[in-house]
C-alpha cells in the first residue's frame, strides 16, 4: 500500500494543473546507469559544473525546462535572466510544489539548495540578489536540467 509519504503534489505545465503524484524513488545504482556521468555527479552527489560551461547559461530558446532526472517542470524560459555567474539563472520556478530547498552546509558555507520535489535532484542553489519581482536568484546547474521547447509540450 502506498503512504501519501511517497506522493507529492506537482504542477504540470502542459495541463495547468496540480497533481498528486508517486515520488521518484530509484537506488542509487539505478541513477548510475540511467543518468550520463555529468548529471549523475550533479544531480545525485550535489556537484556543480563549471561556470560558463553548462549548455543553457547562455540559452535563449523559448520552452520549460524540467528535470533531468524525473523530467518534472521546474523553470519557464521567460524568467531566465542574465546573472553573470555563468550558470543559468531564473527568478522564479514553475510552481513553488515542484522545488524544495534545503539548508547547505558544505564549503564552509551556508547556502539554500534547491531540489527537485518529486524525485530530490540537486539542482543548484536560490540566492536574494535576483531582479524584480521576487529578488531571488535560482542559480541551476545545465546537468541537472532539460529543455522542452514550448512547440513540443
Amino acid at each position: 500500500m502506498t503512504s501519501d509519504v511517497d506522493k507529492v503534489l506537482i504542477f504540470f505545465v502542459k495541463t495547468g494543473e496540480i497533481k498528486l503524484v508517486d515520488r521518484v524513488k530509484k537506488t542509487d545504482e539505478e541513477w548510475r546507469k540511467e543518468l550520463d556521468p555529468e548529471t549523475y555527479q550533479v544531480a545525485r552527489k550535489q556537484g556543480t559544473e563549471q561556470a560558463f560551461k553548462g549548455k543553457y547559461h547562455d540559452c535563449h530558446e523559448d520552452g520549460i525546462y524540467q528535470c533531468a532526472c524525473c523530467d518534472t517542470d521546474l523553470f519557464d524560459s521567460e524568467t531566465k535572466f542574465e546573472s553573470g555567474t555563468g550558470w543559468p539563472s531564473f527568478w522564479t520556478p514553475i510552481a513553488e510544489e515542484n522545488v524544495k530547498t534545503n539548508v547547505d552546509k558544505s564549503f564552509f558555507m551556508v547556502r539554500n539548495e534547491v531540489l527537485c520535489a518529486r524525485c530530490d535532484a540537486h539542482l543548484g542553489h536560490v540566492f536574494d540578489d535576483g531582479p524584480p519581482p521576487t529578488g531571488k536568484r535560482y542559480c541551476m546547474n545545465s546537468a541537472a536540467l532539460k529543455l522542452v521547447k514550448r512547440s513540443e509540450l
